[in-house]
């Protein structure tokens, strides 16, 4: 996928998930995620935020956190959590066709709307399938980098084959199952480790502990 492909798939996820979150009732907002204490509302926060913090932006509120990526994930997102799920919404779905990013590592971004729409998703029981097209290319450089999350070296020494697609990458003990859960085991996701089978998820799971 070239530049221009990954921001559309980063557009589309985020009115997909958009689209999902729209029938919610207030209360659903404050359901847990997957992503460390946070609920519903703050996860799409944070996703507005990373819609419209650029470059400068980020630097200078990394800079004010005292390098603390805890501190400024938490200032960014609260700037931008709406005072109801109403108004949460209508803030991303003003930004949802933004390209504004704070590097040039596009694919980072869509990795962080495809995870952070199954972090969302699955507390919920909700069914939000990401393009196969655009969890294939989170997949590989999740696979070949760590970057936003620490998934190279999560993933090092081990075989990861999609079972669902061609996505292969690595050498060492097998773990095997669909690119999705892949991706998300590599985001440091534990409950997505039953979905996978071979030798390697109990390394996997070790690293995760």
């Amino acid at each position: 996928m070239n530049k221009n492909d990954i921001w559309a798939a980063i557009h589309a996820e985020r009115h997909r998930l958009l689209d999902a979150l729209s029938p919610l009732d207030d209360a659903a907002w404050q359901t847990p995620t997957l992503c460390n204490d946070w609920s519903v509302s703050q996860v799409l926060a944070h996703l507005t935020a990373a819609a419209n913090v650029g470059q400068g932006a980020w630097l200078l509120s990394i800079v004010l956190a005292g390098f603390n990526p805890a501190r400024h994930n938490d200032r960014r997102l609260r700037k931008y959590l709406g005072a109801t799920p109403a108004e949460s919404l209508a803030i991303l779905r003003a930004s949802a066709e933004k390209t504004v990013a704070p590097s040039k590592d596009y694919v980072a971004m869509l990795g962080e709307v495809i995870v952070h729409g199954q972090d969302i998703a699955r507390p919920l029981g909700l069914d939000l399938e990401p393009e196969p097209a655009g969890v294939y290319e989170v997949a590989r450089f999740f696979s070949e980098r760590a970057f936003a999350v620490n998934s190279k070296t999560l993933v090092h020494d081990l075989t990861l084959e999609a079972d669902d697609s061609s996505f292969k990458a690595g050498t060492g003990p097998l773990v095997r199952g669909k690119q999705l859960d892949l991706v998300m085991a590599m985001a440091g996701r534990p409950t997505y480790l039953t979905a996978l089978q071979g030798d390697g998820v109990a390394v996997l799971a070790q690293r995760m502990r």
